[in-house]
């Protein structure tokens, strides 16, 4: 069995008995493109659709306005990341009262709350990223440094975990073309790990096209997407 439908039917096979279930995508294409969808995110709607009795909810995160992380890590004064004095006092965007981030205070019209509002409802969450450059794309990296904070509290701030956090299972779903998808597996996994969410096997794949790090001829990326979409016709 080609080693993508064999990881994609153990993903879905696992979340089958699983309920709450949020996929963020996190890949883009130019608006006006409306024939192009992402891989990655075809994915997620392709699952979701397999799983239709499930309560599965997808964020296609590069839709919303998520504000760059400001490094409050690293700060002049001092690690200020996660205080509580960074927690949103809007009830409606903050109804836990767990969101703690000096970005979303100092920017209105930031929306990473529309995430973190059903992240801390969930049992399940799923990134479905794509790599640019031996690295997860750019969207990615900046939801996932906003959330720093729910990290941050425990490990520098030494409070307890989040219980929302703890009782959550992550995975990432990486989709590349030819370069270290297993590495960036890997420390995307470790990462989650120390954020506090519970990491099962079966919740995370790397899927890429070629190991020839040097295929990059425009031949390769066409069949890389005519390979996928034949493959995600076999899954559904």
């Amino acid at each position: 069995m080609h080693k993508f439908l064999e990881n994609a039917s153990q993903f879905i096979d696992y979340l089958r008995g699983k309920d709450n279930i949020l996929f963020l995508t996190t890949s883009n294409r130019y608006e006006e493109h409306t024939d192009d969808i992402p891989k990655s995110t075809q994915f997620a709607y392709a699952v979701r659709g397999i799983l239709s009795e499930k309560d599965i909810t997808i964020i296609d995160v590069p839709k919303l306005s998520i504000y760059t992380c400001e490094g409050n890590i690293s700060a002049k004064r001092g690690n200020r990341c996660g205080l509580k004095e960074a927690s949103l006092k809007d009830k409606e965007r903050n109804p836990t009262g767990h969101h703690r981030c000096w970005a979303s205070i100092n920017h209105d019209d930031d929306e990473l709350d529309k995430i973190t509002r059903v992240l801390f409802e969930s049992n399940v969450v799923v990134f479905f990223v794509s790599m640019r450059w031996g690295q997860t794309n750019s969207i990615y990296e900046r939801l996932f440094e906003r959330l720093s904070w729910i990290e941050n509290r425990t490990s520098t701030l030494g409070e307890e975990r989040i219980p929302q956090i703890a009782n959550c299972e992550a995975g990432i779903v990486l989709f590349g073309h030819n370069w270290r998808g297993s590495d960036v597996l890997e420390t995307q996994k470790q990462n989650y790990r120390w954020f506090g969410f519970q990491v099962p096997e079966a919740l995370s794949f790397n899927w890429q096209y070629t190991d020839d790090e040097e295929q990059e001829s425009a031949e390769s990326y066409t069949a890389a997407r005519n390979e996928f979409d034949g493959l995600l016709k076999i899954i559904e």
